[in-house]
């Protein structure tokens, strides 16, 4: 597959191929995947901490054993920090990395800029958002205090011009008695089956670009769907984009801007109503 040099032109890409094939899978949904206990919806425990491993003293930073960091560093990519010093990163790629190197990564195929086939050997679960059988990719791992699950979504097949079924991962961390879901390169609303399967949420990460990915009024819909009481938005390209977003949701929920690009959560820190947190950085 063919690799971009550099971050700026990939996007480029991505952009001038969702002006052609925005409009043929939008709004497609997978096949429903394996029923949910009611019990499992509603409930997103943290898990039992262990000891955790030693890490140099530049990142010794220490979390609460309820608390939890999410850095972002740029473009669909957050830091994920626990407890017990294990870092997950999300859409794991060649192009933005995370500031240290993860134990856990996740990723999704829509473009290069969200996955990359060269995950350093050192990175304990890579875990890929697609599988390449359509079947979903079905990820449930545990290490130490957190655990990741995977909910299939399709998203747009470039090449063909219609649906890849199965070909993104909404990723959920639990971690510290928080749920926290990444929704990837989301091309469609949700259906029952697949917010049951994510269940209750306390932060969703998602894109809001609305072009490339779910359109404007699609992903209002999805995080109103959701109902997380922290939304921080991603994946937006430039000031205009998000901007255009943060107008579209002003009216109905306040929005903060960080002054850094990591926010500290727990759940006695999570707020009464629910609420839009722009993280500093750049999301090229």
């Amino acid at each position: 597959m063919h690799r971009p040099p550099s971050v700026s032109p990939a996007l480029g890409a991505c952009a001038a191929l969702a002006v052609l094939a925005f409009v043929t899978a939008a709004n497609a949904q997978p096949a429903a995947p394996r029923p949910v206990e009611r019990a499992e919806a509603e409930s997103c425990p943290g898990l039992i901490a262990a000891r955790p491993r030693p890490i140099p003293a530049a990142f010794k930073t220490a979390l609460a054993g309820d608390q939890v960091r999410i850095t972002y560093a740029g473009h669909s990519t957050f830091l994920i920090e626990s407890p017990q010093l294990v870092r997950v990163a999300t859409d794991y790629n060649d192009y933005v990395k995370p500031p240290v190197m993860p134990d856990i990564v996740t990723m999704n195929r829509a473009h290069s800029t969200h996955y990359t086939d060269r995950p350093e050997a050192s990175i304990t679960h890579v875990l890929r958002g697609w599988r390449d059988d359509g079947a979903p990719a079905g990820h449930d791992v545990t290490l130490k205090d957190v655990r990741v699950r995977s909910v299939a979504t399709n998203i747009r097949d470039w090449a063909g011009g219609g649906t890849a079924r199965h070909g993104n991962s909404i990723f959920v961390f639990e971690v510290a008695n928080l749920c926290i879901a990444h929704l990837g390169h989301l091309h469609h609303t949700l259906n029952p089956q697949q917010l049951a399967e994510i269940g209750k949420v306390d932060v969703v990460l998602f894109p809001v670009d609305g072009t490339v990915t779910l359109d404007l009024d699609g992903m209002v819909e999805v995080l109103e769907a959701l109902k997380a009481q922290v939304m921080i938005p991603m994946h937006y390209f430039s000031a205009y984009t998000l901007d255009r977003f943060l107008a579209r949701v002003r009216e109905r929920y306040p929005v903060d801007h960080a002054e850094t690009p990591s926010l500290l959560l727990s759940k006695a820190m999570l707020p009464a109503s629910p609420k839009f947190v722009v993280l500093s950085g750049r999301s090229m």
